[in-house]
């Protein structure tokens, strides 16, 4: 791309949402459509007709939505992605599986200056993209943040929150941050599946996939400064937590949302803490109810990992599973909830005092999708109006380094919990 991008003073559309008609990016635009405020927002993807069914049922729940513009554009066609790209100040995309189908995005926002987010969760599209990215998005200014939906915003929001809560009271920085995600009802849509089938493709076919993601500090801007492996590696048996006085088992997420809240407090010059330790695990009952629960659990996450790797049992999967375009119904997700919790213990070496700060972070929806579309819409709301009062540079950021308590504002305003519930 030679040609120089318009200043974003010029651009005709605050946000551009990518990918409008898939199943979570309907739900996006309906978000977008409802609370956009000042925002102008456009809808894009590669089929025209199908954007303007997405545009007359949003203008079926509200008439303003008729006025929505509609811009079409091709993942695998270079030029088409630089217009939609020159044509916004924010990209937000919900085009899966990321690592197939996002790379020449991302490229193209951080070489024109484009504020971009999403919601995946692949470690490795993540890794590439802060390899191939960081430094021209540093350069134009581009703000390319990952990540903004139910993996990673409430644990990323959520130990940023008791950073900031600490620092303000203590003075202290954080030493371990254990986050516990509790009571929980969701769905699974088949743009999920089919991140989590590429994913376990790639690392089946790769060695150097496999090491990646097995590094606790996958996501680091500088590996060599972070501490050997330790402690740090992901929970992958039935733990009891004295913490909690509850059972705890291996939370299939932890394995994005612990890289990215590693990479936040490097990117915040470990603004946490040198000595910084944050882990993830699901949360159960005290009783034998509750260890017979987190044995099922972790025997079937393990289960599904190793049938989705394994060609015949993968096929089974795929007929099991929904399939992309499809999700829980607007019931369901109405029904859902999460409700995670956050201990934290202060480090008093860095001259503050010693506590324990406790934290909730919960969502009123199913987390994947009603939850994970107020996240993301409110991420690209953030960049769009107030891009100015967010401290952040340009680079392939993460929402805790790009917004800080901005964003955790935003989403409290649009019901979600985020508070410190004590201190010890």
């Amino acid at each position: 791309m030679t040609n120089q991008p318009p200043p974003r003073s010029e651009r005709p559309y605050d946000i551009v949402l990518w990918g409008a008609t898939g199943f979570t990016g309907r739900l996006v635009a309906e978000y977008l459509a409802r609370r956009k405020g000042p925002a102008s927002v456009a809808l894009a993807g590669r089929n025209r007709e199908k954007l303007e069914r997405v545009r007359a049922d949003l203008r079926a729940a509200d008439p303003s939505a008729a006025s929505l513009p509609l811009v079409i554009a091709d993942a695998d066609d270079p030029a088409s992605l630089a217009a939609l790209v020159d044509s916004a100040r924010v990209v937000c995309t919900t085009v899966g599986p990321y690592a197939k189908h996002g790379r020449g995005l991302v490229a193209a926002c951080a070489d024109r200056g484009t504020d971009y987010c999403d919601i995946t969760g692949e470690v490795q599209f993540i890794r590439d993209s802060i390899d191939q990215n960081h430094a021209r998005a540093g350069a134009t200014g581009a703000r390319i943040v990952h990540c903004c939906g139910f993996d990673s915003i409430p644990s990323d929001l959520g130990t940023h929150m008791v950073y900031d809560y600490a620092r303000r009271q203590h003075g202290a920085k954080l030493a371990d941050v254990n986050f516990f995600v509790g009571e929980t009802k969701g769905g699974f849509s088949g743009g999920t599946v089919a991140s989590l089938l590429n994913l376990a493709d790639e690392a089946s076919k790769s060695r150097a996939t496999r090491r990646l993601l097995a590094d606790p500090y996958a996501l680091s801007p500088d590996r060599a400064r972070e501490p050997s492996l330790g402690d740090e590696r992901d929970q992958r048996g039935v733990r009891w937590s004295d913490e909690l006085r509850a059972w705890t088992a291996p939370f299939i997420m932890s394995a994005i949302n612990t890289r990215v809240v590693r990479r936040s407090n490097a990117l915040l010059d470990y603004a946490y803490g040198e000595r910084f330790r944050y882990r993830e695990a699901m949360s159960l009952p005290a009783g034998p109810k509750g260890a017979v629960a987190a044995a099922a659990i972790t025997g079937g996450l393990f289960g599904f990992l190793a049938a989705a790797s394994l060609p015949p049992t993968r096929k089974l999967l795929e007929r099991a599973l929904p399939a992309p375009g499809e999700g829980p119904s607007k019931e369901q997700r109405d029904a859902g909830y999460f409700r995670a919790r956050i201990i934290a213990s202060t480090d008093p070496r860095d001259g503050g005092a010693a506590s324990r700060v406790r934290g909730v972070v919960e969502g009123t929806s199913d987390p994947g999708y009603g939850e994970t579309a107020k996240m993301l819409s409110e991420s690209a709301l953030c960049l769009a109006l107030e891009r100015d009062r967010l401290k952040s540079p340009g680079g392939v950021l993460t929402p805790a380094a790009c917004f800080g308590m901005y964003l955790v504002e935003r989403l409290r305003s649009a019901g979600m919990t985020f508070r410190i519930d004590h201190e010890d």
